[in-house]
């Protein structure tokens, strides 16, 4: 666990290939995303290192329901008893209702690389058993529930990745947390910057890029992203970035 403060309010916290928000006003915590099932330690450790209890947090606001991101979740339902907000849709995900997930056969065809084998082997220990998991405590986070939480958060609809998933934007302090619509790095990417996470794990990647597209409108300064590192916000290179990514998508032509 890694620990950076990136805004007055805003502490970024990498965990296993995957990150975790912790938003404080002082008195109360919004926790955006929580981490693998294997980082639920971690997650509830890394409230304290920012000097807050568990009672502290007010809400988790859940970017979307893939197991890297609920991991912690039923431990702070179970100890705490806050709510869980996300997307609409994202509810119906969050309580299983249907799963939209990289396939165990997504999975074994990341074995043919050693990036993609070590991926598998860190993932595999960080679902620690819990492949099964599910959030019956998850609700629609509406917009007057969100501003009053600390950080005063806003919520951006980003479908693609998921069906619900949704970005969460903090006006007071123009940062923008955008879960797995745009990251700035993974295991499996060769490149670090804004970019989208490869195709296996978007359930409509021509929604995922209109989505990372939509982002580079917010009015934000600073990126957090689902995986890899928190950066600057710039909506010129963000265009930028993604033209680059999606022309290194293109099947490339052999020359006969």
């Amino acid at each position: 666990m890694k620990i950076d403060q990136i805004s007055d309010s805003v502490y970024v916290v990498a965990g296993t290939n995957v990150n975790w928000a912790l938003v404080s006003d002082g008195s109360g915590v919004t926790v955006i995303d929580a981490g693998y099932p294997a980082d639920t330690e971690d997650m509830l450790d890394s409230v304290h290192q920012i000097g807050h209890h568990l009672t502290d947090i007010a809400a988790v606001l859940l970017t979307h329901a893939h197991l890297d991101h609920i991991g912690a979740i039923p431990a702070l339902v179970e100890r705490v008893g806050m709510p869980v907000y996300t997307g609409t849709e994202e509810v119906r995900h969050a309580k299983r209702e249907y799963l939209q997930q990289i396939t165990p056969v997504g999975m074994i065809k990341q074995l043919t690389t050693h990036r993609g084998r070590r991926w598998v082997a860190h993932t595999m220990r960080a679902i620690h058993g819990h492949i099964g998991m599910a959030i019956p405590s998850a609700t629609t986070g509406g917009a007057d529930a969100l501003a009053a939480l600390p950080g005063g958060l806003v919520a951006v609809p980003t479908p693609g990745h998921t069906s619900g998933h949704t970005a969460y934007l903090m006006p007071s302090e123009a940062v923008l947390f955008s879960g797995d619509a745009l990251v700035t790095g993974h295991p499996l990417l060769r490149h670090t910057g804004p970019q989208l996470l490869p195709a296996v794990f978007n359930h409509d990647e021509t929604l995922t890029r209109g989505s990372a597209e939509h982002l580079g409108i917010q009015p934000a300064r600073t990126l957090v992203p689902g995986h890899g590192q928190p950066i600057g916000f710039d909506a010129a290179q963000l265009a930028s970035a993604l033209g680059t990514a999606r022309h290194r998508a293109r099947p490339v032509r052999r020359l006969r």
